[in-house]
């Protein structure tokens, strides 16, 4: 597969677009500015407790309190807590960790007040960005992903992606994990470990290490509450470091300094690829490649697929729908249920781009065309998912319903990505309103005098709309006749179609425009 990554990196912003067989995926934006990033780690205090919700509300800084779930504490709860108060305490961090003594894990149907108490500070990690209304929803069971590993404080448990079908793969790498993992950590082993070597795997161990370490040197007796301690990578490092494999053939990057970072990057994942990172000048990268004109096409309420088909995308509070409709695609030599059967599978796989590039999560309904066979809603179920495995956030697809509809739960961890597509219209401004017509006429003639009583214009010539030109020019509102007998000049008047209704432009005898 053709895989190809442009990066558009200004002062404030940085834009990430992934396509795949020259078609945009996936679209990523990371502001510089952005306050919280899912993975940041903050040192927090419990506000208020809520036994209904089994729920507590955490003051993180932010504007709202961030929610926190029962479900959502970490087995290890206790023994988080109790490190932390130990550094509160002041206890020296190498002793304090290396002497913990983890307890046992809390029931799955405990309550929230035998945990957590009002005013009690916590450690707890940003797990979904604040979203609409919603502040940011949190987790106290602290993680931190590498390329090849996650680490999770307070466990000794070690597991290996299901990816890995490899039993002996699996084995390996159980081995060589348990031979450099230090005490009191858990690993979760990802896919990209696969075949690597143990330097490879015990140097992005002890990156992950160190940030655990330095997390325990800022929490000290003297550290105001609530604060950021940990800040995880930007999103654009993030991406970069999951998406980023010896599978990509170009790598375009508008910034010299990224480029350079991005190519020392490549050459150690992929040692004699660097080559295919290229820095792209001149013209916005993302007009010179194309993606531009693809975001302009992918967005908005209506998406038309090039077959004619098109999909309605509607957005509500509770849950996304989307509609398939098969325009004026018809094939005569086909019966109706062959040609649903087409139109569906090819809406399937536009609408499984579409929840990538929007990153749109929770409930997602789709209204395909009817189909009266079980093996034709077989079938398009089952292309549905083999589209929708590209897709690296959680989700589950359930059967298409006696219905014809298609229910989808999308994992989402941060804002829809929205872009708006609508530009401001050059008649009203973006205002909805326009010049009265009957007022047009005499705000044109006020200009004429202005330029020629005023500014002594010799010669004039107006070009506006021909629907303008033709009122101005009728035998029975020979407008141009009376002001040739108001201003004794004979003023010029031309048409152009490509002007809209009420635009007209004056020139003067140089053939240049006047500015009014």
């Amino acid at each position: 597969m053709n895989r190809e990554l442009i990066i558009n990196s200004e002062s404030n912003e940085v834009e990430i677009a992934l396509l795949e067989e020259n078609q945009l995926v996936e679209l990523h934006k990371d502001k510089t500015n952005s306050n919280f990033s899912v993975g940041d780690i903050y040192l927090g205090r419990v506000k208020k407790i809520m036994p209904g919700l089994n729920a507590a509300f955490v003051d993180v800084g932010y504007e709202r309190d961030a929610f926190l779930h029962y479900l959502d504490l970490g087995p290890q709860i206790h023994t988080s807590n109790k490190y932390t108060r130990t550094l509160l305490n002041g206890t020296e961090v190498e002793d304090a960790y290396q002497n913990i003594k983890i307890e046992g894990d809390i029931q799955k149907s405990g309550k929230i007040n035998s945990v957590l108490k009002p005013n009690q500070t916590v450690l707890i990690q940003i797990a979904k960005e604040p979203i609409s209304s919603k502040g940011p929803r949190i987790s106290s069971e602290i993680s931190f992903a590498g390329r090849y590993m996650v680490l999770m404080p307070f466990s000794d448990k070690i597991s290996i992606s299901q990816k890995i079908k490899s039993a002996e793969e699996r084995k390996r790498l159980k081995r060589l994990i348990t031979s450099i993992k230090p005490p009191n950590y858990g690993l979760i082993v990802r896919t990209m470990a696969e075949d690597r070597k143990v330097a490879e795997l015990d140097s992005d161990l002890r990156n992950l290490v160190s940030k655990w370490e330095s997390i325990q040197s800022k929490i000290t007796p003297k550290i105001k509450v609530p604060t950021k301690v940990h800040s995880e990578l930007d999103r654009t490092s993030t991406i970069l470091r999951d998406l980023l494999n010896e599978s990509f053939n170009s790598i375009k990057i508008n910034d010299g300094t990224v480029a350079q970072e991005i190519k020392n990057y490549v050459e150690k994942i992929a040692p004699g690829k660097s080559s295919i990172v290229s820095i792209v000048k001149g013209r916005p990268i993302f007009e010179q490649t194309g993606v531009a004109k693809q975001i302009k096409s992918s967005f908005g309420k209506i998406v038309t697929i090039k077959s004619g088909i098109y999909l309605i995308i509607e957005h509500t509070e509770a849950m996304h729908v989307i509609d398939v409709n098969s325009g004026h695609r018809v094939n005569k030599d086909k019966t109706q249920e062959e040609n649903a059967l087409q139109t569906n599978l090819e809406a399937a796989s536009e609408i499984a781009r579409q929840l990538r590039l929007r990153d749109m999560g929770g409930i997602i309904v789709i209204d395909f065309i009817d189909m009266n066979l079980p093996q034709n809603r077989r079938a398009l179920f089952s292309h549905l998912r083999d589209e929708m495995a590209k897709d690296r956030a959680k989700h589950t697809i359930l059967p298409p319903s006696k219905f014809g509809l298609v229910q989808i739960t999308r994992q989402r961890v941060r804002p829809e990505m929205n872009v708006e597509i609508q530009e401001q219209c050059p008649v009203c401004k973006g205002t909805g309103e326009v010049t009265p017509s009957a007022l047009l006429i005499d705000e044109i003639q006020n200009h004429l005098a202005y330029l020629i009583n005023e500014q002594n214009e010799k010669t004039l010539k107006i070009i506006m709309h021909p629907f303008t030109y033709a009122f101005i020019r009728s035998k029975f509102y020979h407008i141009q006749r009376r002001w040739y007998g108001m201003f004794k000049k004979w003023i010029t008047v031309e048409q152009d179609s490509s002007y809209h209704l009420v635009e007209y432009h004056i020139f003067n005898q140089n053939e240049e425009e006047i500015k009014l």
